[in-house]
Order: C-alpha cells, then sequence, then structure tokens
C-alpha cells in the first residue's frame, strides 16, 4: 500500500509550538500514522476485495458459479453466437461497525517530552484497532472456511508438506470451481516450525531465505506463499485463494478532521481539550469483513505443526 499526501511532514526534531500546529494538521497526523505504524492489516492481504459499503452494510452474492452454464460452439462465418445466462450466487449481507479507540496527551508531557508522546500515542491507538480488526476478520474467515483437509502425515519434511497441499488443491480443481489455493495462513509458532523445515531441506530459493532470516513477511516457496500473523488463533493452518476468498467492506463516514493513512486504514483525528489543556487522539476503521466464496479455502488438519 502506498501514501500520497499534499502536504510535507516536519522531519528532525520539532519546537513545542511546531508540535502543536502538526497536532492541528489531520493530514500531517495521517502521514504520522504512516510512517510509525508498524503494523499493517493482514485483514486487507487476504481478503483484498473491495466493497463500498455507504449507508452501513453491503449486500453481495456468495457461491456464485464461476463458470457459465453452457459450452462454447463453433462459430460459422457471420453466425450467431450462443447466449447463455449466468446463474447468481446467494444473496446475503452485512453490517459494518465502527471500531474506535480515544488517547490523550497532555501539554505538559509535550513541552517536556517533544514528539515522544505523540507518536507513542498515534503508534498503540492504531496499532490496537489494527489488531482487533485483523482479529474479528481471522475469526470470520476461520468460521466461514469450515471445509477440512486432513494431511496423510505429519509435516515433519517440505515434502509431507507439498504431498498435503497438492492434493487439497487437486481435488478443489476436479470440482472446476476455477480457485487457486496459493496461500498458506498459520499461527506464528507454527510458521516457525515450517520456515526452519524449509531452511533445513533447503526449499527456500536464495531470495526466499534470505527473506526468511531477515523476518520479512509473507515468504514465497514450493509455489505457495506463506504468510502468518499474531492475530490468528485457529489450530488448523489455513490454505486459501486470495483472489476469490473475499474483501473488506468500508465505510467512508467523513466528518471534519479525520485523515486516512492510507486508502484503506486507520483513520485519526486529534481533538483539542481546552478545558483539560491535551490533546485527544482518536482513531477508528468502519468496515466488515466480507467472506464471499467460502469453498476459496480449506483447514489443514493433522499436519503436526
Amino acid at each position: 500500500m502506498s501514501y500520497t499526501y499534499p502536504v510535507k511532514h516536519p522531519t528532525g526534531a520539532l519546537t513545542t509550538e511546531q508540535l502543536h500546529l502538526l497536532l492541528s494538521n489531520p493530514r500531517l497526523i495521517a502521514r504520522r500514522v504512516a510512517d510509525i505504524t508498524k503494523m499493517k492489516f493482514i485483514a486487507d492481504y487476504l481478503l483484498p476485495a473491495r466493497f463500498d459499503a455507504t449507508g452501513g452494510g453491503i449486500f453481495y452474492e456468495t457461491g456464485e458459479p464461476v463458470f457459465a452454464n453452457g459450452e462454447p460452439e463453433a462459430i460459422e462465418p457471420l453466425g450467431e453466437y450462443p447466449l447463455v445466462v449466468l446463474e447468481d450466487g446467494t444473496v446475503a449481507s452485512a453490517k459494518t461497525d465502527k471500531w474506535g479507540l480515544d488517547t490523550i496527551v497532555a501539554d505538559e508531557k509535550i513541552a517536556r517530552q517533544g514528539r515522544v508522546p505523540v507518536d507513542r500515542g498515534i503508534q498503540r491507538v492504531s496499532n490496537t484497532i489494527v489488531r482487533f480488526v485483523d482479529s474479528v476478520t481471522m475469526a470470520v474467515i476461520a468460521s466461514r472456511v469450515s471445509s477440512t483437509f486432513a494431511s496423510e502425515a505429519a509435516w515433519t519434511t517440505a515434502g509431507s508438506a507439498v504431498e498435503a497441499i497438492l492434493t487439497i488443491q487437486a481435488e478443489r480443481a476436479e470440482l472446476g470451481l476455477g480457485f487457486e489455493l496459493d496461500t498458506v495462513v498459520l499461527r506464528p509458532a507454527q510458521y516457525a516450525k515450517v520456515i526452519a523445515m524449509l531452511i533445513d531441506d533447503k526449499a527456500l530459493p536464495r531470495e526466499s531465505g534470505a527473506t526468511a532470516i531477515q523476518g520479512s513477511l509473507p515468504v514465497d516457496a514450493l509455489g505457495l506463499t506463506w504468510a502468518t500473523t499474531p492475530h490468528f488463533q485457529g489450530a488448523n493452518p489455513l490454505l486459501v485463494d486470495r483472489d476469490n476468498l473475499g474483501g473488506m467492506a468500508d465505510e467512508k463516514l467523513g466528518g471534519p478532521g479525520y485523515a486516512s493513512a492510507g486508502d484503506f486504514g486507520v483513520e485519526v483525528k486529534t481533538i483539542r481539550d481546552d478545558d483539560a489543556e491535551g490533546y485527544k487522539l482518536r482513531g477508528r476503521r468502519v468496515t466488515v469483513p466480507v467472506v464471499t466464496e467460502p469453498l476459496a479455502g480449506v483447514q489443514l488438519t493433522d499436519t503436526g505443526l
């Protein structure tokens, strides 16, 4: 995700007066969120489709066929093409929730500690919202992706992992749904075991191996993308097709003073409280995770991870 803002943000040490100016400028605050927030939404990574939830909710179709209910025909010159009527999926609905959090920074802290309490407040509010929205999203994905596949053998080698994944990929391909299950989502402890196994078996390409050692996520190996998040608490790894699994439905409420750190991210606002003599730092995201294709994912059981 890239960030573009028309206002340059201050760099280096700021005076108390400059900090008060920064706190009164929504776009500068949004840029600070983009600069210092290290945690990113895995919700947007696993559910990359974007839905407009204007009005507080969304209607969507689930289980929509990916193939037409007819076959192509040989067309003679100037001949007519056959017409097929596309089948619809099952209509479902989802309602957005406004997840938000406030903290307050006193003028005394700004005068005595400079930008540190401001950055700390922004970071903690933003990261907490990321954690919560990701936890909700992972719970929704785990509940909607209810189909399972049992591995014949525990994942003790790269070969056993590949065998299990290729088997379920072949089974889903036989259903003719058009899904490509290519992303594995694991808890951090499971992810650590898998990466260690891939390194021991020399199954990581040189560039991916370096990436894994440096701790950058996700990692591509064996034709799959391996991702992890501390916000996923399911016992079983998930194998999903990110392109078809679903998306996030965000509602843009607007309102004076709000600025967003990216197209889809935490919206931030600073509110001056003259009575308390400080600034309230507010973050929010108005969204709902939507899984449109439950069969675009499967839970992997009996992996031994």
